[in-house]
Order: C-alpha cells, then structure tokens, then sequence
C-alpha cells in the first residue's frame, strides 16, 4: 500500500489546497509543501531501506481494476523508480516554496494544478499497466497546460497551446502503439492485457515490433525533446512561471527519458538495435544544436530552456549504446540535469523578479549587489557545462565512456559539444554578473527562503559529484534492459 500512499498523498493534498484557498493563501502553500515533503520522507525511507538495488522490484501492489479488458491497478518500485520520485518529491517541494510570493492570484488553484501534475508524474514512475500509464501520462498534460497558461508571461496562451499540441500528438502515437501491442500480444497468446511483465514477452514479427517501437519512441522524444521535436521547449519555458520552469525541466523532461528506459528498450530489444545508431545520432544532433542555440540567445530563460535541449542528447546517445555504464550515466544525467537546471531557472526567476527583464543585454555586473545570487548562479553554471566535483561531470562522463564502446565517432562529436557548453555557461556569468554595471541595479540579495532552496540544491549536486555511489548502486541496471 506504501505506492498508492505515494499517489494519494499529493492527490488529496492538491484538492485540499483548492479546497482551503476559501481561507487564507497560506493553507494552500503549507498543504502543498507538507504533502511533499511526507512523500519524499517515506521515499527516503525506502532508499535508507535499500541502499543497492539488486535487480528485483522492492514493491509491488496490484488490484484487478477492468478484468474483462485486462486492465489492473498494478504499481512497482524498483531501483530507478525510487530516484525519479525522490526527484520528483525533492523539486516539487523546492517549486511551492520558490512560488510563495510570486503567485498571488488564483493560489489554490495553482496548487492544484501543481499537486496533480507531480502526482501524474508519480505514476508515471509508478504504474507497470500501459492503459494506467497512458492515463498518468495524459494526465501531466492538463495541469501543466494551465501551470504555462494562467501564470505565465505575456506570450503565455501561445506557449501552453504550442505544449499541448506537440505533447498531445506524441502521446495518441503512443495510445496507438499501446493498443496494437495489446491486440498482438492477444493474437498470439489469447491473453488480452495491459500488464507490464506479460507484454515484455510479446511474440511479434520484426516489422510489427518496428513500427509499435516508433509509436512509444516518438512520444517520448517530444517530451525528452529530441530534435527536432523540440521547438515547444523554449517557448514553454521563456512563458512559464519559475514553478512551472522547474516542474517542466526537472521533471517532465525526464519523464521520457524513464520511457524509454523502462518501456521502449525491454519491450521492443530487437527493433530498437536497428534504429539505435539513428537515434544516437539525433542525440548528438542535439547535444550540438541545442547548445549553439543556447549561445545565440539573450532571453536569460530562453538560453537555459536550449541547454535543456544539448544536456538532454546526452541521455539519448547513453540509453541506445547498450552497456551497463552508459545507462548509469543517464540515470546520473537525468538527476543532475534535474537538480542544475531547476536551479538556474529558479535564479533567472529570482532576477526577474527584482529586475523585471530577461534579456541578458540589459544585466551585468549585478554580482558586486548579488554575491550571493552570483555565487549560486557559478557553481550551477559550472555544473551545466561539465565541471569535475559536480554531477553533471559525473553524468556526462560515463555517458562517454559508455557510448565510445558503441560508436566512436558519434563520442567525439558529443564530446565537441561540451566545448560548446562551456561557452555559453561562461556567457551566461560574463553578461549577467561580471561586465560592467550600466544601469545601477539596486538589487536585493537573496532573501531566507530563496537562501534555503539554493543551499538544498547546492548540497545535492555537491553530492552527486563527490558521492555518487548511493545513486549508482541504486540504479543497477536489471538484466532485461541492455542487450
């Protein structure tokens, strides 16, 4: 029962914050921030209880739901689960706190929305029957849609428009793709089901398995993004509110990345051979585009959104070369990204709010008003573009040394684009807080409660670049997840 208390808990907290914003605004946040922060208790718990994840599921709870269509309620936890909630609990907490005082309108609402977004996300992480998994997968879309469209910026209704579409699309790819697996796997078994495990031994012909592989393939390159499945990122994050940056880079994000790890690779392991190469390509592709783009921005979120894009081709190149140390590199990447990016969207947030620009052209030399601010912003810019000492270093480095074993010229070209990455975080630093001061900012440093959010976010990438251990004996791969 301890997965569904996962589920439920932030469920019935985000009704509850609806429910309360008829009192008084601060309800709805420390019913939100108490909800989560019990989740990512109990999620802790759980890792303290198994530190190495020995390739088995740690829980499982099922309870037959439509048995006529071979529908169930069935939740697992295994190794990778339980970093992607401990994720997902971790920067939601930060999301209500970093909200606090920049919503004031419609707060009860927004914590709603917030609340049943992650809890989409949850079962996302949670579910092992693919008609449940589309409906949490679905379910991340509308409240998100409303999280870009009501407290967004000015461009707001064209960005959560643009999401919706392109997310929208993706995922009936996938429904498709889900339904023609159930009906193979009934034509050739007489067993009609959504069930996980049973499908993962789906007898199918080779084209069959190709074009079904595409179906989950391509939705879960929308939301990585891949390019070129990617040009609804930046609008979404350039219009969102700083809750909804990080909810959206953090979170949903990697929510394909876990798709295709835990979907596409065991289900499909003889098509995705074929188009492995091709898709390692798009992930290069990426690493490179995204980051040149990056550099061509002077939209301060504008920028960090296209380094999602560059850092997001590094799990793509890892999850298809097929060999234990480039997945735990894409595990690793998928935290670190979380936790660096999250944070540089909360300090351009930060900015924002005592500036009222993001373009980069209009700052500099804020950091003899910031050094706090400044400081944060250094070491998560060095984390984005590969620092040892940091996870990302960590991330990125194993994701190498994975994938030269597969392809060694598509390793180089990756390689080139940590070069890249380094000079537009270096810009990032150089035209907002070095540079010359030419409009005088009178700026407040960062206040108590920004203070503690960046300090969690500073310890935990620490973390990961000098212990990273705990993340990788949890992340054991299970045997049927590389070829």
């Amino acid at each position: 029962m301890i997965l569904l208390l996962l589920l439920l808990i932030p469920f019935v907290a985000g009704l509850l914050s609806w429910v309360a914003a008829g009192g008084r605004n601060t309800w709805c946040r420390w019913i939100a921030l108490v909800s989560l922060l019990a989740d990512l208790l109990i999620t802790l718990g759980i890792w303290i209880q198994h530190p190495q994840d020995t390739g088995q599921w740690w829980y499982t709870y099922r309870v037959s739901w439509i048995p006529q269509f071979g529908i169930s309620l069935h939740l697992a936890m295994d190794g990778l689960s339980l970093l992607m909630l401990a994720l997902t609990f971790f920067l939601g907490a930060l999301a209500v706190l970093i909200s606090w005082k920049e919503i004031q309108t419609r707060v009860g609402f927004f914590h709603f929305n917030l609340l049943f977004v992650l809890c989409g996300i949850t079962g996302v992480f949670l579910t092992m029957d693919l008609f449940l998994f589309y409906f949490f997968w679905e379910m991340m879309l509308i409240p998100m849609y409303f999280l870009i469209g009501i407290w967004g910026h000015e461009h707001r209704e064209y960005a959560a428009n643009k999401f919706f579409i392109f997310t929208q699309a993706g995922g009936l790819l996938m429904l498709l793709a889900i339904l023609g697996l159930y009906f193979v796997h009934g034509a050739n078994t007489n067993v009609y089901t959504f069930d996980y495990f049973d499908l993962l031994r789906t007898p199918m012909e080779q084209a069959t398995g190709r074009w079904l592989m595409l179906g989950f393939l391509i939705a879960f390159l929308v939301k990585v993004p891949a390019v070129p499945f990617h040009t609804w990122l930046p609008d979404a994050h350039t219009e969102a509110s700083t809750a909804g940056s990080v909810i959206l880079a953090g979170l949903l994000l990697k929510t394909g990345a876990y798709g295709i790890l835990r979907f596409v690779l065991p289900l499909f392991p003889e098509a995705v051979v074929v188009y492995a190469p091709w898709i390692m390509l798009l992930g290069v592709a990426g690493i490179l585009y995204g980051g040149m783009l990056a550099y061509a921005q002077t939209d301060l979120k504008r920028l960090i959104a296209y380094t999602s894009v560059s850092h997001m081709g590094f799990v793509l190149l890892g999850a298809f070369a097929f060999n234990e140390i480039a997945y735990k590199g894409v595990v690793m990447q998928m935290i670190a990204h979380g936790i660096s990016t999250g944070a540089l969207f909360i300090i351009a947030g930060a900015l924002y709010e005592r500036i009222h620009t993001r373009d980069i052209r209009e700052m500099g030399g804020l950091w003899s008003s910031v050094p706090l601010m400044g400081s944060a912003a250094m070491i998560f810019v060095m984390g984005s573009l590969g620092l040892p000492g940091l996870g990302n270093f960590i991330a990125e480095f194993l994701i190498l040394l994975g994938s030269w074993e597969a392809n060694h010229w598509l390793t180089v070209l990756a390689t080139i684009g940590l070069v890249v990455a380094t000079a537009y975080s270096l810009r990032i630093m150089q035209h907002v807080f070095f540079g010359q001061d030419s409009r005088q900012y009178a700026l407040q440093d960062l206040n108590s409660r920004e203070l503690i959010i960046i300090i969690a976010l500073v310890l935990v990438i620490c973390w990961l670049g000098f212990y990273p251990q705990p993340v990788l004996h949890t992340s054991q791969i299970i045997d049927y997840v590389v070829r």
